[in-house]
């Protein structure tokens, strides 16, 4: 990582044209990756990323530049070019940096790189095998481990030098089951902000099972049929409904340019009152978690909607510089080739009081979605369609038979307002996010909800 007095130098450098804002990313990730299939190992890979960012502000204008060349004259090249493109002339600046470590809430005990392949390879070999034997009709299981560390220093003009370490893992496993021509698949993939002991804290048998269970039960479901209908979505998963069509819209991204519909918004009603909403970067080894954010700011816990009322969006420091607010510790990036920008950590309805069962038994006829699927959203006019990966119809109160097919239509802030059960248990499921700043790991949740009236796409 860099000394005090050469990111002193490259922040002088930055600023050299009249920037009034520079930032350094420094980055140092070692991965690791194992997939299994046919009850083979297919592939075993390790691989390390180095580079370092540089981003600075004019006003509100940003520049940002990127280079794996980590010698001094690699970097005073790369601060140079980006300040070319800022401006002309400008004064020097007496940059003091406090180099400090973030407090790390997020232990880790085993390190992914630390543990043998075969031990790796012998977890994604029982989550196979317990797919397998779930039914003669699965007939083709992939499972896969995946593993970073993560090493970052964010340096910036203010003083701020602070490192920090991000351990990543992940297990997946897909299951195809068939009958015929048919195919249908089913898959698991939990992750956390942790070491290997969290996969090995897994129920991997259950998870191989599951898989299989969602694709045979898929294979003989039915065709879904069309029409407006409440809707039952299930937790953990139903999670990416919230996340996709109005966790976006709350970015800065969106909202500091006024490309959102809850643009002007805070402190109105947005929602039903029995929805309330969070996103929160502090949660202890959760898969969206963070010490400090991409631009170095602590995370937090922000109360995104409060019984129905919108109370806060998720801000990084440009956005909040053209909204006039400060950042909320949203800044987030894929690696040192992506300058931040707003994006979530662990985005959840949070529990209500309704019980869960109730909400079936008394919605007459409808869908009850089990396990969403991904889909598309405008931030700007909050339309969605999303797909749904398992999910029976329901009749008269009574969940009767699987279907497949099935999609939900609509606007994320229409869709608020007709929520009128939450359930008790809030669980959430993890995921990849993507957008301008590339993918980063975020977490969807939510417990059981009730949608009163939404399009279900079908046949």
């Amino acid at each position: 990582m860099l000394n005090n007095t050469l990111a002193a130098e490259v922040l002088g450098k930055a600023l050299s044209t009249g920037g009034d804002f520079a930032e350094i990313f420094a980055e140092d990730t070692t991965s690791q990756g194992i997939v299994v299939l046919s009850s083979q190992v297919e592939n075993a890979s390790t691989g390390r990323q180095r580079g370092v960012g540089i981003r600075i502000y004019k006003g509100l204008n940003s520049v940002y530049a990127y280079t794996n060349d980590l010698g001094r004259e690699g970097l005073l090249r790369c601060a140079a070019d980006a300040a070319a493109a800022i401006g002309e002339k400008g004064e020097s600046r007496d940059i003091r940096l406090t180099r400090s470590i973030a407090p790390n809430i997020h232990p880790v005990r085993l390190l992914p790189g630390d543990v043998d392949g075969k031990r790796k390879a012998a977890a994604l070999l029982q989550m196979d095998k317990a797919a397998r034997d779930y039914s003669p009709e699965v007939v083709q299981v992939s499972s896969s481990f995946s593993g970073k560390w993560q090493r970052v220093q964010i340096i910036n003009s203010e003083g701020l030098n602070v490192q920090d370490e991000r351990v990543y893992v992940r297990v997946r496993v897909q299951a195809i089951a068939a009958s015929g021509a048919e195919n249908q698949t089913g898959s698991r993939s939990p992750g956390a902000l942790q070491g290997y002991e969290f996969v090995e804290g897994l129920d991997l048998d259950a998870l191989g099972r599951g898989a299989a269970q969602s694709a045979v039960t898929m294979l003989h479901a039915e065709n879904c049929p069309a029409g407006q209908m409440p809707v039952v979505i299930d937790d953990g998963f139903g999670g990416v409904i919230f996340h996709e069509a109005c966790g976006h819209s709350l970015e800065a991204t969106s909202v500091a340019k006024g490309n959102s519909v809850f643009c002007g918004k805070l402190g109105k009603p947005i929602a039903a009152p029995c929805v309330s909403a969070v996103d929160d970067g502090t949660m202890p080894g959760e898969w969206g978690s963070l010490n400090i954010d991409d631009e170095g700011n602590p995370t937090q816990r922000k109360q995104l909607i409060k019984d129905g009322v919108l109370t806060s969006y998720m801000i990084d420091r440009l956005n909040g510089r053209r909204m006039g607010m400060p950042s909320t510790g949203s800044g987030r990036r894929q690696d040192y080739s992506y300058a931040p920008t707003s994006r979530m950590n662990n985005t959840f309805i949070c529990e209500g009081s309704d019980d869960e069962e109730e909400m079936i038994r008394t919605m007459g006829d409808g869908l009850y979605a089990c396990r969403m699927g991904g889909g598309s959203v405008n931030p700007v006019t909050g339309e969605f369609n999303f797909g749904v990966d398992e999910a029976y119809l329901v009749r008269d109160g009574r969940i009767d038979r699987p279907v497949r097919g099935a999609s939900l239509i609509g606007k994320g802030h229409e869709i608020l307002w007709n929520i009128d059960r939450v359930g008790r248990r809030m669980t959430m499921a993890q995921g990849m996010c993507g957008s301008m700043s590339g993918s980063v790991p975020t977490n969807v949740g939510q417990p059981r909800i009730r949608v009163s009236q939404i399009t279900v796409g079908g046949r």
